[in-house]
C-alpha cells in the first residue's frame, strides 16, 4: 500500500497541474511522409525532429519515440487543429515534440503551429509530447494518465514500422486502452 501511495503522488500532482490545461485554440497541419533529420525534443529547437519506432516491453507494442528513445503520446482531446496543452503548467509536464524543419525518421510525420508560435510534430495529425516523468528509453508512465483527456503513448503496427533510416513505409496508429485506477 505504501509502494501504491509513493506513485500515484507523483501522478495526482501532476493531474491537478495539468487541470489548468483546458484552454484550446487551431493551427495549421503540414505532412510529410519521410525524410532525415536532426534530433530534438522538448520545446525549443534549431533543428528536425526525428522521430523512430521502438518495442515498448510495459506496452508489448511498437511505440513512436523521439531521438533519444523516449516515448511519445498524444491526447485525446487533441485533434482537428484544437489544443489543450498549452498552459506552462502543461508543457512542464507534457513536452511539445518540436521541429523547426520538416520532421524526418518515420512515415507521415508533419508540423502544425501552436499558439505560441513553435513548429510541433505530428503523427497523422496528432501532436506530440514526451512525459516529464520518463527518464529513460523504454518508459511509459504517462500511459493512460487522465486529466483534460487521455495521454496515450503513440503506437504502430509491428508490420508497419518504419525503420529511421529509410522512413518509407506507412504506420498505422492505434491508442493503447488506458490503465485504470487513477
Amino acid at each position: 500500500m505504501r509502494q501504491l501511495s509513493k506513485s500515484l503522488l507523483p501522478a495526482l500532482a501532476a493531474s491537478l497541474t495539468l487541470a489548468a490545461c483546458g484552454s484550446s485554440s487551431s493551427g495549421t497541419t503540414s505532412s510529410s511522409s519521410s525524410g532525415a533529420g536532426g534530433s530534438s525534443s522538448g520545446q525549443a529547437s534549431g533543428s528536425a525532429a526525428v522521430v523512430k519506432t521502438a518495442s515498448n516491453a510495459t506496452l508489448g507494442s511498437t511505440v513512436l519515440t523521439n531521438a533519444q528513445g523516449l516515448t511519445l503520446y498524444s491526447l485525446s482531446a487533441e485533434q482537428g487543429g484544437k489544443f489543450i496543452c498549452t498552459s506552462s503548467s502543461c508543457t512542464q509536464i507534457w513536452h511539445p515534440l518540436s521541429a523547426s524543419g520538416t520532421p524526418g525518421g518515420v512515415a507521415s510525420l508533419g508540423t502544425v503551429m501552436r499558439p505560441d508560435g513553435t513548429k510541433q510534430v505530428t503523427y497523422k495529425g496528432m501532436p506530440l509530447y514526451t512525459f516529464a516523468q520518463d527518464q529513460q528509453p523504454g518508459q511509459a508512465k504517462g500511459q493512460g494518465f487522465k486529466d483534460v483527456g487521455t495521454w496515450s503513448a503513440v503506437t504502430v503496427s509491428s508490420a508497419g514500422a518504419t525503420a529511421p533510416s529509410t522512413g518509407t513505409t506507412s504506420s498505422t496508429p492505434t491508442q493503447s486502452s488506458p490503465r485504470s485506477g487513477y
